[in-house]
């Protein structure tokens, strides 16, 4: 006797017996969720965070609110000149024993500021998130890392009134970047990569890699075979 699966099909559908899915629950909507989606909430919240007409934290969220929301690692130093404009709604870390030195700017309002273990943060650099450093970073003075542009498009609107953009800036374990240096939005530097003092930084940089001018370009590599820096 044959088997005929489409008589069995007919007379016992499969799909008669499987019990039917019940369609999820709507995504629950968050407080973050409700002041975005009301300009009377979102102008509202503004003015509890900052000042009209400034863009940095009032003293009452500096003081209390981001001592619980933001998370510091065991023997950090953040020195009590720099200017941190970190709010709650973004995430800013910073590792265990990493040094933010003196005069230094540090901004979280357009996205997450994280920084990892045994960083050094040299004097009077600015950081505009969203920005990611990992762990043994060696920055020297006046670096700019910005993940932040404005719009310009429009030749008929000032470019104050035109918004802005955000690419996150990743910078790996290890890189040592020198004085001077412009880091620009979307750049991922690799592993114990090194970019030259003044240079300014268009691309991204491979690891193990040395970069050196405007815009900066590869000058050096490290050849694990012969463990030695070597031009390129």
């Amino acid at each position: 006797m044959k088997y005929d699966s489409t008589a069995i099909s007919q007379e016992s559908p499969v799909s008669e017996k499987l019990p039917k899915e019940s369609p999820l629950p709507p995504a629950p909507v968050t407080l973050k969720d409700r002041i975005k989606g009301s300009p009377t909430l979102t102008t509202l919240a503004r003015w509890l965070l900052m000042p009209a007409n400034e863009y940095r934290p009032r003293w009452w969220v500096r003081t209390f609110w981001n001592r619980l929301k933001h998370k510091r690692g065991d023997g950090s130093v953040i020195r009590p000149t720099n200017r941190m404009d970190v709010f709650p709604y973004n995430r800013f870390e910073i590792g265990e024993k990493t040094i933010i030195e003196d005069f230094c700017t540090v901004n979280n309002a357009v996205g997450d500021v994280i920084i990892g273990n045994r960083t050094l943060i040299g004097m009077s650099n600015v950081i505009i998130g969203p920005v990611t450093l990992g762990n043994h970073i060696l920055f020297a003075q006046n670096v700019v890392l910005s993940a932040l542009n404005h719009n310009f498009e429009d030749v008929t609107k000032p470019i104050a009134d035109q918004g802005f953009s955000t690419k996150p800036i990743r910078v790996d374990d290890g890189v040592w970047i020198g004085a001077n240096a412009v880091v620009v939005p979307g750049i991922h530097i690799g592993r114990n990569a090194v970019v030259a003092a003044g240079s300014v930084v268009t691309k991204d940089v491979p690891p193990y890699t040395v970069v050196v001018g405007n815009p900066a370009r590869p000058m050096k590599q490290y050849n694990f075979d012969t463990q030695q820096w070597e031009k390129i």
